[in-house]
């Protein structure tokens, strides 16, 4: 970009946030996920579900970037985005006739444009994105988890009671360290392989080490240990890069439909890998 202003940045952020959404549900094997090949592991949903919610969440992924495209403290920027964060889930499930489509991206992927929104603005380096997720989230395990109210839990806020995994707030408390210490190294790694396996191959690389909450709201923490170790085989006989690989793949993920497994959570994280690639090859390259 030759110019950088508030209004391309915001454009190009929440274009950029709907590609990645669209990358993630297009991607096939995907252990249970919706594609455009099967809807996978869900009854209630299919892979048009998933174009009608993305599509009415485009103009949030808009916001969140101009909401944070200013000299506001991280926190506070957080404050506003939350808020926003709930509109989108309600238009969500007004789009999808009350299916949950998106609830968990629409924090991940839109605390990501966010912080991406800000680092941009603040001239600052790429790697600066996790700084400002940790400074962004400060806290919010404590407030929102340790100080739970017992009515109207999310499945995140269900499976820390009962096995005490802080999900995806914990994540975000953190940086987001899988998408910034792993998943991009191996997606933007694997520019060799078509766009398909790149996803592919990034999403086992996720789901070796996410506490996925999905997995576990779903069914138990020992099928969450079972998928991280069959990912973990999945890579140590090479992925998308074998044929052996590729065979697991196709295998553990039809049984992994057949079980009802699901790894929702990875998902979000995979997207937010994909927006954060593309970011960083827009934006920060040339900072």
């Amino acid at each position: 970009m030759t110019e950088i202003t508030k209004g391309k940045v915001c454009i190009k952020l929440s274009e950029f946030a709907v590609e990645s959404m669209l990358y993630e549900v297009a991607c096939y094997p995907s252990f249970g996920l919706v594609s455009p090949i099967s809807s996978g592991s869900h009854t209630d949903m299919d892979f048009f579900t998933f174009i009608n919610s993305t599509t009415c969440l485009a103009p949030f992924m808009y916001e969140f970037a101009n909401k944070s495209y200013n000299s506001e403290k991280p926190k506070d920027v957080f404050r506003e985005i939350r808020l926003l964060g709930i509109k989108a889930e309600k238009l969500m499930y007004k789009k999808t006739k009350n299916v949950n489509t998106h609830k968990g991206m629409i924090f991940t992927l839109g605390l990501c444009v966010a912080a991406a929104s800000k680092c941009i603005y603040n001239k600052r380096d790429f790697t600066y994105i996790k700084n400002t997720i940790k400074n962004m989230t400060t806290g919010i395990v404590e407030k929102e988890l340790y100080n739970i109210r017992h009515e109207n839990l999310s499945n995140g806020e269900k499976t820390f009671l009962k096995y005490g995994h802080t999900g995806i707030r914990g994540e975000a408390e953190a940086g987001f360290p899988i998408i910034f210490d792993l998943a991009l190294h191996t997606y933007e790694g694997c520019y060799d392989l078509s766009e398909n396996d790149r996803l592919v191959q990034t999403l086992i690389t996720i789901m070796q080490y996410t506490e996925d909450s999905t997995i576990l709201y779903r069914h138990n923490a020992d099928i969450l240990k079972e998928v991280q170790g069959i990912c973990k085989y999945i890579i140590e006989i090479g992925g998308m890069y074998s044929e052996r690989g590729r065979q697991n793949i196709n295998a553990y993920s039809n049984n992994f439909e057949n079980r009802n497994i699901s790894p929702g959570g990875s998902a979000d994280l995979l997207a937010c890998t994909v927006f954060l690639s593309k970011v960083k090859k827009l934006f920060f390259s040339k900072l």
